[in-house]
């Protein structure tokens, strides 16, 4: 099972183009396709990026629109093609809605996704939050918190065993005992079952001190603080360098060593999983700041 070691951080990043709501997506996505989305995750698997993830939705209502568009690809489909063109990336999901499939159909997509990728899966899981998709699926939205704990349970035990309960399952994943299951949540219900039932803890946004400090405490009072996990946060957009355009004011830009200082200095302690995202105008300057970022921040990041 991947883990992370002691005082080791590791960055990954989500990828554009599969997803395109209107709170993160670049003008340059709105036209790109497969071939941009691909290029970006092979960038970041020759500059030494931990893993690239992919969201879920499965179908939005036309009143969210406006907001979350409608364009969101398959997250299992999307990653095991790209695990063919890529060679040391892992493959997240961030995240899969649990809630919305029965936890043996779950662990049957990421084992296989395991196998054919040979051992790069993460199950970044989550309880979703949109209630008309709920519905529409015929899912109980206020179930949805129990469906996750009891949907973690099963896709941990399903995935690490061949046979349960009578029903067996090939093929099995690379990983031993099982890929890590990574819990997505900033709420304190969500945040209590990543640490009870988890191997990571995915926020929303980025993680912050109490978070943190709560996420420690319920590990500690599972018994589990001793154990391997992965503690997330979402950085602010980043520019390697100084840009030549007007990039948002929110942006942080500057040398590799400064912004690896600002980075340390906006981390809660404890973290150690930092996913990045970088302004862009065309997918030639995404994979130019992916390489950049990979080739001159992280090895700063590592000794700071």
């Amino acid at each position: 099972m991947f883990t992370i070691g002691p005082n080791q951080r590791v960055v990954g990043l989500q990828l554009p183009v599969q997803a395109r709501s209107t709170y993160f997506v670049a003008d340059w996505e709105r036209t790109a396709g497969p071939l941009e989305m691909a290029a970006v995750a092979k960038a970041a698997d020759a500059a030494g990026y931990a893993y690239v993830g992919v969201c879920d939705h499965v179908a939005l209502p036309e009143a969210v629109a406006d907001s979350m568009g409608y364009h969101w690809v398959d997250p299992i489909a999307t990653l095991g093609w790209l695990a063919a063109q890529t060679t040391e990336v892992r493959l997240l999901t961030h995240v899969y809605v649990l809630p919305y499939r029965h936890p043996r159909l779950a662990a049957k997509q990421f084992a296989t996704l395991d196998d054919l990728s040979g051992g790069r899966a993460i199950c970044g899981v989550g309880a979703g939050h949109v209630e008309a998709e709920f519905d529409l699926l015929d899912v109980d939205f206020a179930g949805r918190g129990a469906a996750m704990d009891h949907g973690v349970t099963e896709l941990a035990e399903v995935l690490a065993n061949e046979v349960v309960d009578g029903f067996g399952a090939l093929p099995r994943p690379v990983q031993t005992p099982r890929p890590p299951i990574w819990l997505a949540g900033s709420s304190a219900p969500a945040i209590r079952r990543a640490a009870r039932l988890g191997d990571g803890w995915l926020p929303q946004g980025p993680a912050t001190p109490e978070a943190v400090t709560l996420l420690t405490a319920e590990r500690e009072r599972h018994g589990r603080g001793g154990e391997p996990f992965a503690v997330g946060t979402i950085t602010p957009f980043l520019y390697v360098g100084e840009p030549s355009w007007e990039v948002p004011s929110d942006t942080l830009s500057g040398s590799p060593d400064d912004l690896a200082e600002r980075l340390v200095a906006l981390i809660p302690q404890g973290v150690n999983q930092i996913q990045v995202r970088f302004r862009a105008r065309h997918v030639d300057e995404m994979c130019e700041q992916v390489a950049a970022f990979g080739h001159g921040v992280l090895p700063a990041l590592a000794t700071k």
